[in-house]
């Protein structure tokens, strides 16, 4: 363990700067936690097999295998006082071989929760925070005995799906029937459709004595299945609306006895009535904005959960709007990728640009963000329409 830390037991010491901390996964938030550890004065290791990894660029150790190589591992573990994750998809077991040798958040059994759509809606039943009404099909029996109140529904794969991968909408039992024939007859969960009037996220962080503080509630527009555009700002929602989505997001963080910074999407009902839609267990896109207007961004709270190393409430200093940044935009008007007016937006009051390294762009990739701040609301909305009209994003 690292001169850095203060004792041998694994999980129970403060990680001081100077120590190196890993992550698993070399995607932009493995970058963007990277800047964040590298920023308070840690050393920084990613473990991915990609040589052109955007977080394995950007830090000073860059292990180059895959996520269940027990070489690889046994070389972060060696280099590292403490390792998180960036991705969800991260096997649990590879987690859980590197917390026999240090500390490790989240834990291999809260990742393995959010991979797993039937037991991720298993555990908000258990928690009481109410989610869609849901069957799980796992058999053509399950499949047989589908409750027809569930119908329109959306059958999703039970695992390894995300951006409205492994979804598809259904409206009969023959759709049904389909459906689950064409996903290859995997465990899937069919969930009831819900009249929704729009979608909103809690990012949480908890240590491992159980401090727990959270960002803003964040207000998210999807298009096609994928974040879009994510507003912040007093007023985005209902106060008691806002309130009881950070008790449920806590309430789920807390069943888990979750270590590290978690996301807990929600769907807001046309009645008002909130339902939690799923968790993902790290830093999310719809916490991006934290870096320019909040004085913690969710980055720093990964750092500070993985290092032991107190948790303080965030405060908002500035309303803002997040633009997700897709590969078409390098595609605008152009049959080849096209380098978008990065000097007419940074032109605009409050634009703040993240590009995550990427080399090549293509359609529906996330390329990057913009996070715009101003004083008010109306200010940060009427900024980040001209930008998204700059780069051919449909406003909002």
């Amino acid at each position: 363990m690292s001169a850095a830390s203060h004792s041998s037991q694994p999980g129970a010491s403060v990680i001081l700067p100077g120590a190196t901390l890993g992550v698993l996964g070399g995607g932009q938030l493995g970058r963007m936690f990277a800047h964040a550890a590298q920023s308070m004065g840690y050393f920084t290791a990613v473990l991915d097999a990609d040589a052109t990894s955007p977080a394995g660029l950007v830090s000073h150790h860059h292990v180059r295998s895959g996520y269940e190589d027990p070489q690889g591992l046994a070389e972060l573990a060696r280099l590292c006082a403490a390792v998180t994750t960036e991705f969800e998809n991260v096997p649990a077991a590879a987690l859980n071989q590197l917390a026999l040798s240090l500390p490790v958040s989240p834990a291999g059994a809260s990742v393995a929760i959010a991979q797993d759509r039937a037991a991720e809606k298993a555990h908000f039943v258990k928690c009481g925070v109410p989610c869609a009404p849901y069957a799980v099909i796992e058999t053509a029996e399950q499949l047989a005995a589908v409750n027809d109140a569930l119908l329109p529904g959306i059958l999703k794969t039970a695992r390894m799906g995300y951006d409205g991968k492994g979804q598809v909408r259904v409206k009969t039992r023959e759709e049904l029937a389909t459906a689950w024939a064409e996903l290859g007859q995997v465990a899937c969960v069919l969930e009831k459709m819900l009249p929704l009037a729009h979608e909103c996220s809690v990012i949480v962080a908890r240590s491992r004595q159980g401090a727990i503080v959270n960002l803003p509630v964040q207000r998210n527009l999807h298009r096609e299945g994928i974040l879009a555009v994510t507003e912040v700002y007093a007023g985005n929602l209902p106060a008691a609306q806002a309130e009881q989505a950070i008790a449920a997001a806590q309430s789920v963080a807390e069943g888990l006895d979750y270590v590290g910074v978690l996301c807990v999407e929600f769907f807001v009902l046309e009645s008002g009535q909130l339902v939690v839609n799923e968790i993902a267990p790290r830093p999310h896109n719809s916490g991006h904005y934290s870096q320019n207007a909040l004085d913690v961004s969710q980055f720093e709270l990964q750092v500070r959960c993985m290092a032991n190393l107190p948790l303080v409430q965030p405060r908002q200093h500035s309303a803002a709007i997040m633009l997700n940044l897709l590969g078409d935009l390098w595609f605008t008007n152009s049959p080849t990728a096209k380098t978008p007016a990065w000097d007419q937006i940074l032109a605009l009051p409050g634009c703040h640009l993240h590009l995550y390294g990427k080399v090549d762009a293509k359609r529906g990739r996330k390329m990057g963000h913009l996070n715009i701040t101003a004083a008010t609301p109306e200010q940060v909305r009427a900024t980040a329409l001209q930008a998204a009209a700059i780069l051919g994003i449909a406003p909002f």
